[in-house]
């Protein structure tokens, strides 16, 4: 089987993001099917490092936000980023020997065969993009016949296809919603259409918006959609101690509260869900799980009287063990989002039992089917009022989505993503 490359741009964050979760759910999907996978890291190691502090020093900066400590030189920093931006690159392998205990980083780390590092390669590239216009160019050690790219970044591998995956277009069709630079975004998806190359993307939504904006990609745009990893230490837990924990880490019991988790920003209409939510009758709190974005003054002008009232609970991190627990116990996801390219916390919703609350945005209708509430209209509060009560009050409707929510999660199962990875890898071998 040939060789596939991964890059880990968003897996050395520490909080993670869904495109963590995104490329190591891929890692694993990919190796199950039998192929070598190499993940391709742009931490602040040199080759120079000699292999036995390499292992050390990726994990510190694993486990440090990528901070590692850089030698202050007379060069303003100015100057040395250009240099370093036209350098050479050298990618080099960093193995791990088990001399460092991983066991703090094990649902951290993606399925590989080799990890690889090109010291600060996603700046460079970024950098390099930015003056030239062009990919920075990257050599790698045995090849890969594919690099899959998690994100469009400004990089191409020589001798291998590269595929790069667009998961929206949330910064060109939602602008006022990201800081993303928007003319930066534009270019480097009309450079990726210069470069011919196939994109991979997560929904029909998605396709669709590409397409859209770039009617050049279309007959080269694969839509394998995703999955996730269901965590292997929470699926052993029994009900019962998940219980516990609600209840004795939390002070929650089970069905007591609806959920929102994700980033506290515009295009999650975060500020929708809380108005909705205080404008209802339910007895039940809405537990918010998610880090303060941009622009949520106006968003979260009324997050402060829930909290105060003690009808919000407010989280700004917790390990992925805790948040799984407070979905599987939660009385629903609230997920009316503005757009989506896919919805991941909708589907670990559905996986685990739980209803959701959605909207017709994007690509959810696509993940949740008809076993989902979906609100009337995601920009009128009073719609998220109406399902949120709809759900406080109908054990019925409750019941009927805890039994379907898992059915329709099946058709995202990994094993279904594998097959649609293998024919999307099987066509794209057979075209580029």
């Amino acid at each position: 089987m040939y060789r596939v490359g991964i890059d880990g741009f968003n897996l050395a964050i520490p909080k993670g993001t869904g495109i963590a979760t995104y490329a190591r759910t891929l890692s694993h999907v990919v190796k199950n099917l039998g192929h070598p996978v190499d993940v391709l890291y742009g931490m602040n190691i040199s080759h120079k490092v000699s292999p036995e502090l390499r292992e050390v020093m990726f994990f510190n900066i694993l486990g440090n936000d990528d901070r590692a400590p850089r030698r202050k030189g007379k060069i303003p920093r100015w100057i040395r980023n250009q240099i370093a931006s036209f350098g050479k690159n050298h990618p080099f392998e960093i193995s791990l020997t088990g001399r460092v205990d991983q066991r703090s980083f094990l649902n951290r780390l993606p399925a590989f065969d080799r990890i690889l590092n090109a010291q600060d390669i996603f700046a460079r590239a970024s950098r390099y993009f930015r003056t030239t216009g062009n990919f920075l160019p990257l050599r790698l050690p045995d090849t890969p016949r594919i690099m899959h790219w998690t994100y469009p970044l400004p990089i191409q591998v020589e001798g291998a296809i590269n595929l790069y995956t667009i998961h929206d277009l949330v910064p060109l069709r939602f602008p006022q919603t990201t800081l993303d630079d928007k003319s930066y975004h534009f270019r480097l998806m009309k450079k990726i259409c210069a470069l011919n190359a196939p994109i991979c993307t997560v929904s029909e939504a998605s396709r669709r918006d590409i397409a859209g904006f770039f009617p050049e990609m279309a007959d080269r745009i694969y839509n394998p959609y995703q999955s996730f990893l269901p965590d292997p230490v929470f699926m052993k837990r029994s009900d019962e101690e998940t219980r516990e924990e609600l209840e004795g880490v939390f002070g929650l019991k089970p069905e007591s509260y609806f959920l929102f988790y994700g980033s506290l920003e515009p295009k999650k209409n975060i500020g929708r869900i809380i108005e909705g939510f205080l404008s209802s009758q339910t007895d039940r709190k809405l537990v918010i799980v998610g880090a303060m974005a941009w622009k949520n003054e106006n968003e979260l002008r009324f997050l402060q009287h829930g909290v105060d009232e003690g009808r919000i609970v407010l989280f700004d991190y917790l390990p992925q063990i805790s948040l799984i627990t407070l979905v599987r116990h939660a009385r629903a996801l609230l997920f009316p989002s503005l757009t989506e390219g896919f919805g991941l916390p909708a589907l670990e919703a559905m996986f685990l039992g739980t209803p959701v609350l959605t909207s017709h945005e994007g690509g959810l209708p696509e993940v949740v089917g008809n076993s989902a509430v979906m609100v009337r209209d995601a920009y009128d509060a009073a719609s998220i009022t109406d399902g949120i009560s709809l759900l406080d009050q109908d054990d019925a409707l409750y019941q009927r989505l805890k039994s379907e929510g898992p059915v329709q999660a099946d058709k995202f199962s990994l094993t279904a993503y594998g097959e649609r990875v293998k024919e999307m890898y099987a066509e794209i071998t057979r075209r580029f």
